[in-house]
Formats: C-alpha cells, structure tokens, sequence
C-alpha cells in the first residue's frame, strides 16, 4: 500500500515537472516568435516609409543545392551592386559561409569578383556576371564546375539590411580600426583610427576598394568586419537577441533557407567556444595573373588547379 502511494506521488511529481517544462518551452517559442516579428516590422516600417531601397524577397528564384563531399552546410552570400545604377545588377559581393556541423566549426571563403571562370552555357566572363546572366542557381553551378565544391543555400543580402542589423546589434557601433582615411564612391567618409562605426559607416568601410590595392584590400576589410562583428556580439548573452536580429534582416534577405535554419545554427555559433572564423580568399597568394580580355576588362587569370586544391585543403583542416 505503502509502495503504491509512493509511486502515485512520484508520478504526480514527474506529470508537473513535465507540464513546467512544456510551459517553459511554450513561453519561449512565443517570446522568441514575438521577437522575430517585431524585427521584422521595424524593418518593413524602413522601407514603406521610404528610408529603405526595396524588398528583396520578392524575387522568386530556383536553387538546387546540397550539402558538400565533406558533409558541411556551404551558404552562397551574394551581396548586388544594384544601388550603383545598373539595369541588371552583378555580384558585388560573393561569400561562402562553411558551417561543419559534426566538427563544430565555421569558415569563410571571399571569391573575389573579377575572376575570370568558366560559367556553364555562357562561356568565359567574370564570376561576378554569373548572378546577372543566371541568379544565384548559375552561381552556384559555376562554382561547382571550377572549384568543386556544392552549396546548400543562398542568401542574397541588400546592403540596407546590413545597416539594420549593426545598429539594431551595436547601438554604440563596432569596435574596428580604420587604416587609412577612405572618402571615394563611398556614402560617409571615414578618418583613419580605431573607432565605433554605425552602420552606414561600416557599410563604407567594408565597400572601399579606391586605392593602391583595390578589390584585394576591400575583400580583407570585409572578412575583417565579419571577424570583428562576431567577436563583439558572440557569447551566451546573444541568444536571446537572436529571434530579433533574424527578423530586422529578413526583409533585406533573399534566401531559400528557413527561420528555423537560421535560428539553428546562429544559436550553435554563439553558444560554443569557436575562437576565430578561419577566412580564405579565391585567388590564393601567386595563384593568378592579371590580364586584360577583351569586352570584360582587367581580370584576375586563374590558375585553376593550384586554387582548388588549396580551397578544398582549407575546408578540411
């Protein structure tokens, strides 16, 4: 009789733990759902009252990715030069984001534009030219073809967003040395200094690219103000922001991948020790020349073999 009471009792105590943890989770997913729309109201509050350039959701493309050889999620980040006044924009911007789940670790791969690949069916131009002639889908097929190497997902990023998410993330700005005073085709001219920027001053920092080094020097400050922002909003404590910060950026972001998704695996880099995002650039150091074509301009000439292997040796270190 004894045993009986105490295995109700127990079973009583078990049902309310249950039910506690079940609230618990119930009341986060609403907190966390809350949060995602109110950033994306704010956003959407942006571009109707004319503050924004557009929406970019609302083009519809075709994406037929996976996961690579090596069983990694690889996520295509384009950012469009469409603000400089072209019909058909180009690829500003090409980024591939590595997430290794199984090893927990996270790289980055800068592909600077003016490479001059093979794109399939188009023949030989600047890998930036692929998005225009095709969209993200024929990017993703030309990378596959000169680098072998599939992608999961894209993401194509309007810089608008990008100044939302630093000033809804960093109200003081992000900690980051200028090195030099940049003022040419760029919105706010920056003094050199370590300093805060906003994000319109960051926006000019990681867009510069008139001076003596060009597009390489823009390409090393874009990984340096990624470095930079993960450091400074990494840590346990950014959790919570997460359903927020995802939700600001929505608007500005064409992508096939899912809030959940991104939720997933933004909570994964923040809640580990990852110390730095390893970075590599296509091309590497003495893996071109550069040559002029005709009807493309000045281009960065590949050594094809030389850059697979040491892009392919970079994602499985």
């Amino acid at each position: 009789m004894r045993y009986e009471k105490h295995k109700k009792k127990k079973k009583r105590k078990t049902k309310s733990i249950f039910l506690a943890l079940l609230l618990v989770v119930g009341a986060t997913a609403g907190y966390s759902y809350y949060q995602y729309k109110q950033g994306v109201s704010q956003s959407l509050e942006q571009i109707n009252n004319g503050s924004a350039e557009n929406n970019v959701n609302e083009e519809v493309y075709t994406f037929e990715g996976k996961k690579d050889q090596y069983g990694a999620t690889n996520i295509l980040l384009l950012g469009s030069d469409a603000r400089e006044g072209e019909e058909v924009s180009r690829a500003d911007t090409i980024m591939i984001a590595h997430y290794n789940e199984d090893k927990g670790t996270y790289k980055l791969t800068s592909i600077m534009r003016d490479i001059y690949v093979s794109i399939p069916g188009e023949g030989k131009h600047k890998i930036n030219s692929a998005f225009m002639r095709g969209g993200p889908e024929l990017m993703r097929k030309t990378i596959k073809e000169n680098f072998d190497i599939d992608l999961q997902y894209y993401a194509i990023v309007d810089f608008e967003g990008f100044e939302q998410l630093i000033d809804e993330a960093f109200p003081n700005g992000v900690e980051i040395n200028v090195e030099k005073r940049m003022e040419e085709y760029i919105e706010v001219p920056l003094e050199p200094g370590l300093q805060r920027l906003d994000g319109k001053e960051m926006l000019s920092f990681v867009r510069f690219r008139h001076d003596a080094i060009g597009d390489f020097g823009r390409v090393q400050r874009q990984q340096q103000a990624l470095q930079a922002i993960s450091d400074q909003l990494s840590g346990i404590q950014t959790i919570p922001k997460l359903p927020k910060l995802i939700g600001v950026v929505t608007p500005y972001v064409n992508t096939n991948m899912d809030t959940g998704d991104m939720l997933f695996m933004a909570k994964d880099f923040f809640a580990k020790d990852r110390g730095d995002i390893l970075t590599f650039r296509i091309p590497i150091e003495n893996g071109y020349t550069d040559a002029k074509i005709k009807g493309e301009g000045a281009v960065l000439d590949l050594d094809l073999e030389m850059n697979t292997e040491a892009f392919h040796q970079f994602l499985t270190q």
